[in-house]
């Protein structure tokens, strides 16, 4: 039998080979392979269990070969498949002349031991089984906690252990494996309890703190959230403290529709490395909302550390990054942002080995307009200065601002009469747009390259015309037009209309242009 293990780094991991040699001479036990510290303890941890789970450890001296030899090894994962390797290396020399004793089937094992034989569970599951089922092996041996995660690999055969008695009787016992089962493509309530399903599209279920009907006015804003719902748009919304910017932003994921099987598998897998699943969670589809601090520090917001562990965009991958207080982060932090909005990818390098995280992130920006939070108040006074100010602003730098869809200037509201639409009123038109990309070119709109705008974005005479006198007006760079056509098919795909209208590049227009009041003069 051909036992494997899994080091995590970075977004794609390493396999590893776990062999056990016993042989004559004074009893110790040699690991061999570079392993780091946690590693290397497992010799005692192992030892410990085997002997508290009733089992005989071997007199011999032990030889533990962790391979590829030149790869670092690093994590708690490997406790179990070297208890296992040498449980199964002692029952080979007691059996050796047993036909059964030649298995040459490969199995992956992770799990960490404690003293008493009981199985912890350990990060990166996910990714381990997904890197083993493309490598050709489709039986492993996990944590009981992890085991909901490992099945959702399609083919995967999973054993989840509670202690090492179980797993050890699970290497000769094939019936023990499970696999999941066969996905019908059905995407209903019942297959995912934590979705509810409205207009043929799946929803994150609807809670008091993600219905938008408890806001009071504000009405373009919630319209702006929509759009960006409904297309994957990034968005900024600038106003003054307590307008109700970050109170409604903290709603979005109320419309946000739920992932796909295929994005899923990739979020998972990334909350698998960082070790944020939860015990007995599977298949995530709810789409992560990630708001960092603001003194978040560039290795926490792009990943980094000696393992190349994700940051803050790669856990929002196909989800949202949301920065509140946006001026407040360093302006490093606001400037890395760039290269993974416009590649949906980030490449960390670490001690002479690299990594390549998926980052599709959709970016919402909630700002003041300045540091007293008063400036284009029409009833209170800014006392910022001039310089202050441009200060402020300079942290938004101009190639970043470009690469947002939907820009909102808020001002406090006095008539908070107007009620706005439910969380299942806003959904209706969301859904339809969903379904719509869906079917036409599998992905939001925001995505959409430069040849698939000139394809799906096509305008009449009359709407190129509309479009031309803004641009000329607006001295709109090329990036700034593809982003207004994009907004525009997203609210044509709402409205169910297959071409775009006046009305709509109108609109798309209008949530373009506001921010650049501050910036004219």
């Amino acid at each position: 039998m051909q036992i494997y293990s899994f080091s995590p780094f970075g977004y794609e991991g390493s396999l590893v080979t776990v062999e056990v040699d016993l042989r004559r001479g004074i009893p110790a036990i040699d690991l061999v392979g570079l392993a780091d510290g946690a590693v290397k303890e497992a010799r005692e941890r192992m030892q410990a269990a085997i002997r508290n789970s009733g089992f005989d450890f071997p007199p011999e001296r032990v030889l533990i070969s962790l391979s590829p030899a030149d790869l670092k090894k690093e994590g708690a994962g490997f406790d179990l498949p070297i208890a296992l390797g040498v449980l199964h290396a002692q029952n080979q020399i007691k059996n050796e002349n047993s036909e059964n004793t030649k298995d040459d089937s490969p199995i992956l094992i992770m799990g960490e031991l404690e003293l008493s034989g009981n199985i912890r569970p350990v990060r990166g599951v996910h990714a381990a089984t997904s890197t083993a089922a493309s490598a050709g092996i489709m039986k492993c041996i996990v944590p009981l906690s992890n085991a909901e995660e490992a099945r959702e690999v399609t083919g995967m055969a999973v054993f989840g252990a509670t202690n090492l008695q179980e797993a050890f009787a699970a290497l000769s016992n094939p019936e023990l494996f499970t696999t999941q089962k066969k996905h019908t493509g059905a995407d209903d309530e019942e297959n995912h309890p934590e979705c509810e399903e409205s207009y043929g599209v799946l929803f994150a279920k609807n809670t008091a703190q993600l219905e938008f009907g408890d806001i009071k006015g504000q009405q373009k804003l919630v319209r702006a959230l929509q759009i960006a719902a409904a297309g994957g748009h990034n968005l900024i919304a600038v106003g003054a403290p307590g307008c109700g910017k970050t109170m409604s932003m903290q709603k979005f994921p109320g419309i946000l529709p739920a992932l796909t099987r295929e994005e899923a598998q990739s979020v998972t897998r990334i909350m698998s490395i960082a070790g944020l699943l939860s015990a007995k969670q599977s298949l995530i589809r709810i789409p992560p909302f990630r708001m960092p601090h603001q003194t978040a520090s560039i290795e926490g917001i792009c990943g980094g550390g000696p393992n190349c562990r994700p940051g803050e965009i790669s856990l929002a991958h196909n989800g949202v990054l949301f920065l509140d207080e946006a001026a407040e982060f360093r302006s490093s932090v606001l400037q890395m942002l760039r290269v993974p909005l416009e590649s949906g990818q980030i490449t960390i390098s670490r001690a002479g080995r690299s990594t390549v995280f998926p980052a599709k992130f959709q970016l919402l920006i909630a700002s003041n307009p300045c540091p007293c939070g008063n400036f284009g108040s029409e009833t209170k006074l800014c006392l910022c200065s001039a310089r202050s100010i441009e200060l402020y602003w300079k942290k938004f730098s101009a190639p970043l601002l470009d690469r947002i869809d939907l820009r909102v200037n808020i001002q406090n509201e006095n008539n908070t009469d107007k009620k706005n639409k439910t969380t299942l009123e806003l959904r209706e038109e969301i859904a339809r747009a969903v379904l719509t990309q869906r079917k036409r070119q599998g992905k939001k709109n925001a995505a959409l390259t430069p040849g698939e705008i000139a394809e799906i974005c096509k305008l009449s005479e009359e709407t190129r015309s509309v479009l031309d006198d803004e641009v000329r007006h607006w001295n709109y760079s090329p990036r700034a037009i593809s982003s207004c056509l994009k907004t525009a098919r997203t609210i044509a795909d709402m409205s169910g209309s297959a071409e775009i209208q006046v009305a709509h590049i109108k609109e798309a227009l209008d949530f373009r242009c506001p921010l650049n009041d501050f910036f004219a003069g």
